[in-house]
C-alpha cells in the first residue's frame, strides 16, 4: 500500500524532469571539469553531475564518483594532469545515480570499483527515477562494483586512510560517505547539497529525516578544519553542514504540522514554507517539489 501511494505521489508532482534538464539546471552542460583543490593530494572535479574527488600520489589516483557517460572523454583528459586514466587504483561510488556513475562504463576497465553492496544491486538490474524520467539499464561487468562492504571499511593508498561509511536510507538505500581520516577532508556524497534543496530519492530507499539524522551521526569525524566536498554545490565548512542539517529539519518540521492540520499535498505545496528557506531554491529542486519529496518521506 505505501509504495503504491509513493508511486501516485510521485507521479503527481508538479515538476518532472527529463534526466537532461536536471543535469543541465544544477552544473551547464560542460566538455570540461573545473578543478578546485581541497588539500594537498586532494582535489574536487565539477563537471556535469555529481562532485568527484581525486586523490593523488606515488600509489595512484583514486577517484570518489565518476560523472555522466557523456563526461567521460572530458574526465579522461583531466586526468591526464593526475598522471592519466591508467594510474586510478580505486573507484568509490557513492551511490548508484548516473551522474556519479556512468564513467563506470569507461574507467572500470582501469581499476576496481568500489561500493556498499545495494549499489552492485541496483546497478545489476534496471533502476528508475521517476521525477527526472531516468532509467538505468543494468551495467556490464566491468562497470559494476567488484569491492563491496556493508557497514564501514578502509583503504590504505598515499600516505592516506580513507574510511567508506555506509549511511543507509537517507538519499538512496546505498550511500557512502569517504573521510579521509589524515587530510581532515570528507566527500558526502548527495547526502549533502551545498546551499540547495537535495534530491532524496524516496522511491529507490532514501528518507528526508534520516538524511538528518545520518549527517547528524557523522558530526563527530568532522570538525572547524575539515574541508566538506558535497555531492552538489560548492566546498563547505562545517558550519554550512550544520545549516544545511537544520534546513531538512525545520522544512520537515513544517511538512508535518501543515499535515496534521489536514491539509492535502496539494495545499501544502500552495501554501508553501517559510520565507526563512527562500536561499535554498537555488538548485534544481524547488519548494513545492521539495514539499513533495518531505510529504513523500512520512508516507
Amino acid at each position: 500500500m505505501k509504495a503504491m501511494k509513493l508511486k501516485s505521489l510521485l507521479l503527481a508532482l508538479p515538476l518532472a524532469l527529463p534526466m537532461g534538464t536536471w543535469a543541465d539546471d544544477h552544473h551547464a552542460a560542460s566538455p570540461s571539469f573545473k578543478a578546485v583543490e581541497v588539500a594537498p593530494s586532494i582535489t574536487m572535479l565539477q563537471g556535469r553531475g555529481g562532485n568527484i574527488g581525486v586523490l593523488s600520489g606515488e600509489q595512484g589516483l583514486v577517484l570518489i564518483d565518476d560523472d555522466y557517460g557523456v563526461m567521460s572523454e572530458a574526465l579522461t583528459q583531466k586526468l591526464k594532469t593526475f598522471g592519466g586514466a591508467e594510474k586510478i587504483t580505486y573507484i568509490i561510488n557513492t551511490h548508484w545515480h548516473g551522474d556519479h556513475t556512468e564513467g563506470n562504463l569507461t574507467l572500470g576497465k582501469h581499476a576496481p570499483i568500489v561500493a556498499h553492496d545495494n549499489v552492485r544491486q541496483r546497478l545489476l538490474s534496471s533502476q528508475e527515477v521517476k521525477l527526472f524520467g531516468m532509467v538505468t539499464e543494468p551495467y556490464p561487468e566491468i562497470a559494476l562494483p567488484s569491492v563491496t562492504y556493508l557497514k564501514t571499511m578502509n583503504l590504505y593508498i598515499n600516505n592516506e586512510q580513507l574510511q567508506l561509511i555506509h549511511l543507509p536510507d537517507g538519499h538512496t538505500d546505498g550511500d557512502s560517505v569517504v573521510h579521509f581520516k589524515r587530510a581532515n577532508v570528507m566527500h558526502l556524497g548527495d547526502h549533502f547539497f551545498n546551499g540547495m534543496f537535495p534530491f532524496v530519492d524516496v522511491q529507490n530507499g532514501g528518507n528526508v529525516l534520516k538524511v538528518a539524522k545520518n549527517l547528524e551521526s557523522i558530526l563527530p569525524l568532522i570538525n572547524d578544519k575539515t574541508v566538506i566536498i558535497p555531492g552538489h554545490g560548492p566546498l563547505a565548512t562545517q558550519a554550512e553542514l550544520l545549516e544545511f542539517i537544520d534546513m531538512l529539519k525545520g522544512t520537515s518540521a513544517e511538512v508535518e504540522k501543515m499535515k496534521k492540520d489536514g491539509l492535502s499535498l496539494e495545499e501544502m505545496q500552495a501554501a508553501g514554507l517559510s520565507k526563512r528557506w527562500d536561499k535554498w531554491s537555488k538548485g534544481f529542486i524547488n519548494p513545492k517539489v521539495w514539499i513533495g519529496i518531505v510529504y513523500a518521506s512520512s508516507l
